[in-house]
């Protein structure tokens, strides 16, 4: 069976098929939004916090590496650990919204 590829498309299921996909967004957005991303600095030094909505809710410094460490080599390590947790953060949402862009790939092939 061929297919016409100059006919029109159902507008009704094209715009249930939107409707759908903006719901599933919406709904992955408010799950993203709501996770807690923990990681840590190469040697566990320093332990972040942030929320999905890219917020830091806490940052915890080992008392032993403020000993340990001058300021410059300790603000190497805090930013190692927060770059550590947006990357993880980016690696959850990406994962999250997966099946939402394979979806569309595949309506649009």
């Amino acid at each position: 069976m061929t297919t016409d590829p100059y006919a029109m498309p159902d507008m009704d299921e094209l715009l249930e098929q939107v409707r759908k996909q903006t719901e599933e967004v919406q709904r992955i957005q408010r799950s993203v939004e709501a996770m807690e991303v923990k990681a840590h600095s190469r040697q566990n030094e320093v332990t972040v916090v942030l929320r999905g909505d890219g917020r830091f809710t806490s940052i915890d410094i080992d008392p032993r590496a403020v000993r340990q460490y001058d300021a410059r080599n300790l603000s190497e390590i805090v930013l190692e650990a927060v770059n550590n947790g947006l990357q993880k953060l980016a690696e959850a949402s990406s994962a999250k919204f997966a099946p939402v862009i394979e979806s569309a790939k595949s309506i649009e092939a």
